[in-house]
């Protein structure tokens, strides 16, 4: 179960505020922390407490952040040979606010993420050659997303894309990726076409523009999977939201290590959303992120209430 995670890595300053403000407007009473966060590295977190051998391509500032999180991925079991150290740059940072129904609003300053390059890519050839999957976000510059998936399907492997955060691409990269994982707002932004269309319109969409298999993720309802042969919405078990951060990124790592496992498309889709309802009863990003036997207890629990 050869994983290979290409993305961004950030630190998460994150307040807990009665409600989000509007602008101009200053919320006070909210509570501060800070966590280890970026989509690449919270996917990366999420398939290696899944069970994956995971490898993450990164760029960290060399800073004491930098030093920070490379050590805290070592103690998750990645191997960070290929997170790299760029000077004259920051780590990336988000700013994170969080409400009392757990709705989240985001702000990132990306720093060191728009250092990582085909460049460092090539120079992590080996592991992509070794992997069963990659899977990738947008939270790098594109222009090396294109690159590596170019790469990895040149080599046979089957790619995952996560379309975060919302941006158009072009239709001669989804036609490479295997499986696409966008939420509501990402599958508006590819297609187009906004959620008050049926959802199959959407899905059939994305489909034309090439790609294999789509998964429109859509919280608390679960998802969407839709490819040429059958279409079908997964429910995800109903839990109470304390914050949404990173659900999706859970989703993602966990989806990407069930298809490693061999399990079938609709296995993995129902473990990763058992998965991303564990992680919004948490608060923060990685910290949120299960672990294999939690989702598997949370699971046979559903099954034995639901006799």
């Amino acid at each position: 179960m050869n994983i290979v995670v290409i993305g961004s890595t950030n630190i998460d300053m994150i307040a807990q505020v009665p409600h989000l403000p509007q602008a101009g407007e200053t919320v006070i009473g909210g509570t501060f922390s800070q966590a280890y966060g970026g989509k690449g590295a919270n996917q990366a977190v999420a398939a290696s407490r899944m069970g994956g051998q995971v490898t993450f391509i990164s760029c960290v500032g060399d800073d004491t952040f930098g030093t920070e999180v490379i050590q805290h991925f070592q103690k998750e079991g990645i191997y960070t040979d290929f997170v790299f150290k760029e000077k004259n740059v920051a780590t990336g940072i988000a700013l994170i606010m969080v409400d009392e129904k757990g709705t989240n609003s985001i702000a990132v300053a990306s720093g060191a993420n728009e250092r990582l390059s085909p460049q460092h890519i090539d120079q992590a050839r080996q592991v992509l050659e070794e992997a069963d999957i990659v899977l990738l976000q947008l939270e790098i510059p594109l222009a090396t997303v294109i690159y590596a998936i170019d790469l990895a399907k040149q080599m046979g492997k089957k790619v995952l894309l996560n379309p975060a955060p919302a941006q158009r691409l072009p239709k001669s990269l989804l036609s490479k990726v295997d499986i696409l994982i966008p939420n509501e707002i990402e599958a508006e932004m590819l297609t187009g076409i906004r959620f008050e269309e049926e959802i199959k319109i959407v899905g059939e969409n994305l489909l034309s523009l090439g790609v294999e298999t789509v998964i429109i993720t859509l919280g608390e309802k679960g998802c969407y999977v839709i490819d040429s042969q059958s279409a079908r919405q997964i429910p995800a078990p109903q839990v109470k939201a304390i914050d949404t951060t990173a659900a999706g990124d859970v989703f993602c790592g966990t989806l990407a290590v069930s298809l490693a496992e061999q399990r079938t498309l609709i296995e993995a889709v129902h473990f990763a959303n058992a998965a991303a309802a564990l992680s919004v009863t948490k608060v923060g990003a990685q910290p949120s992120a299960p672990c294999k036997s939690e989702i598997e207890n949370f699971l046979k629990g559903l099954l034995a209430k639901n006799q």
